[in-house]
């Protein structure tokens, strides 16, 4: 068994790339103060820190798998709104039952209803077992309302397709995060080239221009990037100007 390999920074392995591009984006910004202060900065420099960065994106994020994963994706969010004109069909059979007397929350609708709302996955699924558990359990009261098997398989092959699909989507990711820890020299070996940018770039402006100086400090890049949405391919392709005023320990 291969030896595990630690990781040398510390933010998420997505956030890496895109703090590498937008300090590449600074580099290239400011590459004729780099250059003047020493020759090793230069288009080569620059063009061999975007290559690194490049090979860690496709190997956090490939194209092939972050496609799956959206497909995955808007397939669930189909298959939650497919529930909603069953759940009122549902919650009509509910009231017909006379000797039911159970509500809407009683019965699952209510939670599942929200759930869907707030396209949640892992909510959907969980309702539904309770509403399905309801429909086994009241399932004579509720055909003597006119309640068929179809509505009844729905709710239980949707239930098992949700499954089927987070499944899916753990695998995809697990698997992801073992090719990424298998790549790990890739991802130190692109952080030790960016707090050597870092490192320079305090040392050409931390007296002379403290704007500039944010733009060469991990926790301000870091920040820009903490908590985004969006994926590192996206991310990485835009360019941010200025960051707010935090100091790292990449550049002290």
């Amino acid at each position: 068994m291969n030896a595990t390999i630690m990781r040398n920074y510390n933010c998420k392995d997505e956030e890496l790339p895109v703090i590498c591009t937008i300090a590449s984006t600074s580099l290239k910004r400011d590459i004729a103060d780099f250059a003047d202060y020493s020759p090793k900065f230069n288009t080569e420099y620059i063009n061999t820190f975007e290559q690194a960065i490049a090979a860690t994106i496709d190997v956090v994020e490939p194209q092939a798998e972050t496609m799956e994963r959206k497909m995955i994706t808007e397939r669930m969010r189909s298959e939650m709104d497919g529930l909603i004109d069953p759940l009122n069909r549902l919650s009509g059979y509910i009231r017909l039952a006379p000797s039911l007397k159970m509500s809407d929350a009683d019965f699952g609708i209510s939670q599942l209803r929200k759930a869907i709302t707030a396209k949640d996955p892992e909510s959907v699924i969980a309702s539904l077992h309770l509403l399905n558990v309801n429909i086994t359990k009241y399932m004579n009261l509720l055909v003597e309302q006119g309640f068929g098997d179809n509505l009844a398989n729905l709710f239980r092959e949707t239930a098992s397709a949700l499954a089927d699909d987070k499944q899916k989507q753990a695998a995809i990711i697990s698997n992801r995060r073992l090719i990424v820890q298998n790549n790990m020299v890739k991802f130190n070996i692109l952080y030790d080239q960016l707090v050597e940018i870092l490192s320079f770039g305090k040392i050409l402006y931390k007296n002379s221009n403290a704007a500039k100086l944010q733009d060469y400090t991990f926790n301000s890049l870091k920040k820009l990037v903490h908590g985004s949405s969006t994926s590192s391919t996206d991310a990485a392709s835009k360019t941010v100007a200025n960051a707010p005023d935090t100091q790292a320990g990449a550049s002290k």
